[in-house]
């Protein structure tokens, strides 16, 4: 099951760190899940021209409110949505990355989208369209699109030689954006994580992000 997620998502590191890490994320779920409580709603970034990119440091007026693309009103979602928060918990506690969030793909206003769950870090924009236009700017899309991982340890040189990335925080030096795949392989979401150092992204953080993505979709919204 790890080797074919690992082949699917282009990724290589050790099973049996994944597997160690998939059981740390799990003891710190049976033992923090029922006390954490995500936000319902967080603050987002103006967008840009058009809508296709955030203006940084510059926040909207009201929150977005989850309750206006997901249903959270049923019980057993808070209760996911709340483990969900968990996960991200634990996975910054375990490597200290300085941002990190779980993205569910919905359906919402008759166009594929990711939804932003539950995070932690520098607000964000809290929902991108599943299509080409954006995938030329996100990773976020450009991974949910292909289900093939991306990994920039060195943000500055990958853009020196020519790389396309839209730089939402400058202080971000190092990305790992990852999907989120149902046991047969299709799109669930994607988690991404950004680290404010270069090289960050070493085979222990990337097997935390993996087990990440073994765990969380038991969690994922009806």
């Amino acid at each position: 099951m790890v080797s074919s997620y690992l082949s699917t998502a282009g990724l290589e590191c050790p099973v049996s760190l994944i597997e160690s890490k998939i059981e740390l994320i799990q003891t710190y779920l049976a033992q923090h899940g029922l006390d954490t409580k995500a936000p319902l709603n967080y603050y987002v970034p103006e967008l840009g021209e058009g809508g296709s990119c955030s203006l940084f440091g510059h926040l909207q007026a009201e929150p977005f409110e989850l309750s206006s693309v997901v249903n959270i009103t049923d019980d057993k979602n808070l209760e996911r949505i709340n483990c969900l928060q968990a996960i991200v918990d634990c996975v910054v506690k375990e490597s200290q990355v300085d941002w990190f969030g779980i993205y569910q793909k919905v359906t919402h206003d008759s166009q594929q989208q990711l939804v932003k769950l539950a995070y932690f870090g520098a607000e964000s924009r809290a929902c991108f369209p599943l299509n080409e236009t954006f995938a030329a700017l996100s990773n976020n899309v450009k991974v949910g699109l292909s289900k093939r991982a991306r990994v920039i340890n060195d943000i500055p040189t990958y853009l020196t030689e020519g790389g396309e990335y839209y730089t939402c925080d400058p202080k971000v030096l190092a990305e790992s954006c990852l999907p989120l795949l149902s046991g047969d392989n299709q799109l669930l979401g994607i988690i991404d994580a950004e680290a404010f150092k270069l090289h960050f992204f070493d085979d222990e953080q990337l097997a935390l992000l993996i087990a990440a993505c073994f765990v969380i979709p038991k969690y994922l919204l009806n």
